[in-house]
């Protein structure tokens, strides 16, 4: 009588994990134009630019986890084989956990930084964590991920070189919506011509934000940032400390 009334318990439990499977899948129909970019058991369709990358990026419990504990030189972000045009991207990430000290800047909705009364930036100290994931194959169409109180989402290339108000504004996100550090949150990036629209859990941070001068094709990529240094003994406050799953991209 214990093992049937152990298995009777035990059905919707199983019940309830199979239709999430299913439902995830559903969501993303390749009948409607969706591709999976990943395909939760190894790297196939991605490439390093270094070979000592492909001991910081990894698939763990069928996500991607990248662990920066190596210092060295070269590119060591994860690069698509593919490279993408027009397109709505879907990619799951979350930060692990917070390491280091990171001097966090305040953040302006015009994306200007508060200043003190000397005109110096108003920092604010504290452990961090910082990827990102860029568009066309270039840093300058980065959309950030990290723990800053302006929240995720933000261009930063493009803040903090155009002094044009619009468009440093326009790729500045008008509302933090991130999680909280360890939990899963939702990109929806879509990149037509050179605009970009990226929302964040459900919220729109950026809304057609222009993206003058980005290439018109270029490869996905997650990117490595930071990561710890055998020397000092000492954690980088803007390391990847970032896992990525469930992602999809359809082609517009």
């Amino acid at each position: 009588m214990k093992k049937t009334s152990f298995t009777f318990r035990l059905l919707p439990l199983l019940s309830v994990l199979i239709l999430t499977s299913c439902s995830n899948k559903g969501s993303h129909p390749e009948s409607e134009g969706w591709v999976p970019l990943f395909n939760g058991i190894n790297l196939s369709g991605w490439e390093f630019k270094v070979d000592e990358a492909k001991s910081i990026w990894s698939v763990i419990d069928g996500v991607i986890d990248c662990e920066p504990n190596l210092k060295m030189k070269g590119d060591k972000s994860l690069w698509s084989t593919k490279s993408y045009d027009d397109f709505t991207l879907h990619v799951e990430w979350r930060l692990k956990e917070l390491k280091g000290i990171y001097n966090l800047p305040t953040v302006l909705p015009d994306g200007s930084y508060q200043l003190d009364a000397d005109g110096e930036k108003v920092i604010n100290p504290g452990p961090g964590a910082d990827s990102g994931i860029y568009v066309r194959g270039t840093n300058k169409a980065q959309i950030n991920i990290w723990n800053w109180a302006i929240g995720s989402g933000e261009v930063y290339s493009y803040r903090n070189n155009q002094k044009d108000p619009v468009i440093r504004a326009g790729v500045t996100p008008k509302v933090n919506a991130d999680n909280p550090i360890g939990e899963w949150n939702t990109f929806i990036i879509t990149m037509k011509g050179d605009r970009l629209t990226v929302d964040l859990n459900g919220k729109r941070v950026l809304d057609n934000a222009q993206l003058p001068g980005v290439p018109e094709s270029g490869p996905v990529v997650l990117q490595h940032h930071g990561g710890y240094n055998h020397e000092t003994k000492e954690w980088s406050g803007a390391s990847s400390l970032v896992q990525f799953r469930n992602l999809h991209i359809k082609e517009l």
